[in-house]
């Protein structure tokens, strides 16, 4: 049976779904497991003793890891020509992230029985060409060149659409663990989406030092000041226990969501430890950071030129979309326009399977524009949602180099400069040691899964000039 694969690997975790081909329609896409405890695995790779590289975190198995072997947020650093250091050795991004897509379409082929018959991964909505061909020429070298990437708000709204979302215009914005991304997109005539505006991945409030969850974890480390006294909180062996304190402060929020008070639990050396939150001093908490995403995401739609009363909808996804908070802020200044994702953590995911199957066989044709613009009372439930017709802005094809296999991934062109090349210098080579990474397999909380992508051949211990350039 043909099935289709979308992969998000945008975000702390990595998520994939796929849509299945029945009687020439596609199945409504869902989420497939990546591992035997979860839907979802961190994207995070972890250099082992052996040399192999493997998916996930051991620390969420309780395992102690050395940071120096753990590459994090490899994903955001496509682009940046220095290269990751992991346990000693010298790792280019775009080679990571493509051994994490890799990996990722290996795991579905062993559980499918068969490839799936197109990819379609989701990237920030702010990268440009150079990443996206920075991306595609790894995954090129590890034999996926044919993957198409689409940038993550138009894989949401697809997903969005697919739900049941009429309207031509559409801002989604995007809350993570890190921070945010406010992208407006608008139908295309030819179908799908475009975009019309995006600002975000950190850059608009300080990049990753916009921690959304930082609030609620001062909090609980001054709380366990007082209750432990500071000394305490020096000793290695507590030290390491607060190693789950991001993951135990997630676990509250998503418990915040449906009621109005929980505990922050942790396991330390003396025996467990709980600090109490309610949702009101929660949202007090963590309403500046929240509040700075939503002026950047209002910032996005008045740059994008679309006007405010042409906007059919606000789609939150991500980590935080269920946070109560987030939607009272966002529709005080959209009112009615609101929505949060159904699921939230996957939507990019889903809709990456659903644009998948469009490209590899179309089965609706695109929505039109409507020749006049109703007023929005005039907007019944069911109906397209009202927009003028907007130009398509200028598309380009970002497929793999010449001499390769044509891709068929267009995105809107990107109007900002190529980097600017670098001043001639002088380099003393330098002999490197021979790398010591041999594979990419999964851990976790289970036993290694999968069959495991062999990476001796793609050198993603070295800095690749292709993956750099």
């Amino acid at each position: 049976m043909a099935y289709v694969l979308g992969i998000d690997i945008g975000g702390s975790r990595t998520t994939a779904a796929v849509t299945r081909l029945w009687d020439n329609t596609w199945s409504p896409a869902e989420v497939t497991w990546l591992s035997p405890h979860s839907p979802t695995v961190p994207a995070v790779l972890h250099l082992g003793a052996n040399g192999a590289l493997t998916v996930g975190d051991p620390a969420e198995g309780g395992t102690p890891i050395d940071p120096g072997q753990i590459a994090r947020e490899f994903v955001a650093r496509v682009g940046d020509p220095v290269p990751l250091l992991v346990g000693g050795e010298s790792c280019a991004a775009p080679t990571l992230a493509a051994g994490l897509v890799g990996w990722v379409i290996d795991q579905v082929t062993v559980r499918e029985g068969t490839p799936p018959d197109r990819t379609v991964v989701s990237h920030p909505a702010g990268w440009g060409n150079h990443r996206r061909s920075l991306l595609h020429a790894a995954l090129w070298e590890i034999g996926h060149g044919d993957v198409t990437l689409l940038p993550e708000a138009v894989t949401a709204a697809e997903s969005h659409v697919a739900a049941g979302f009429t309207g031509r215009t559409l801002a989604v914005h995007t809350l993570g663990e890190r921070g945010c991304t406010s992208t407006v997109v608008g139908r295309a005539r030819t179908g799908g989406f475009t975009v019309l505006g995006t600002a975000g991945e950190g850059e608009a409030y300080g990049g990753p030092e916009l921690d959304l969850g930082r609030g609620l974890d001062d909090h609980v480390r001054a709380e366990l000041g007082r209750q432990l006294g500071p000394r305490h909180l020096d000793n290695p062996q507590v030290r390491a226990a607060l190693l789950d304190l991001p993951r135990e402060c997630a676990r509250a929020r998503e418990r915040l969501a449906v009621a109005t008070d929980t505990d922050v639990r942790l396991h330390l050396p003396n025996g467990p430890i709980r600090v109490p939150v309610t949702r009101d001093l929660f949202t007090e908490l963590v309403r500046p950071a929240v509040q700075l995403t939503v002026e950047t995401l209002v910032e996005t739609v008045r740059t994008s030129g679309l006007p405010t009363e042409q906007l059919d909808g606000v789609l939150l996804v991500g980590d935080w979309a269920r946070t109560p908070l987030v939607a009272e802020l966002v529709e005080a200044h959209f009112p009615g326009l609101v929505t949060v994702a159904t699921e939230p953590e996957s939507s990019a995911a889903t809709g990456a399977a659903v644009a998948a199957g469009q490209i590899l066989l179309p089965t609706h044709p695109a929505p039109r524009a409507p020749d006049h613009r109703p007023n929005r009372d005039d907007t019944a439930p069911g109906r397209p949602g009202p927009t003028t017709a907007h130009p398509d802005p200028e598309w380009t094809h970002t497929g793999p180099t010449a001499g390769r296999p044509p891709g068929r991934d267009l995105v809107r062109a990107d109007p900002s400069p190529e980097p600017p090349p670098r001043p001639p210098i002088r380099i003393t080579p330098l002999k490197l040691p021979k790398p010591r990474v041999t594979g990419l397999r999964a851990t976790g909380r289970g036993e290694p899964s999968g069959t495991g992508r062999d990476l001796a051949d793609q050198h993603p211990g070295r800095s690749s000039s292709r993956g750099h350039r």
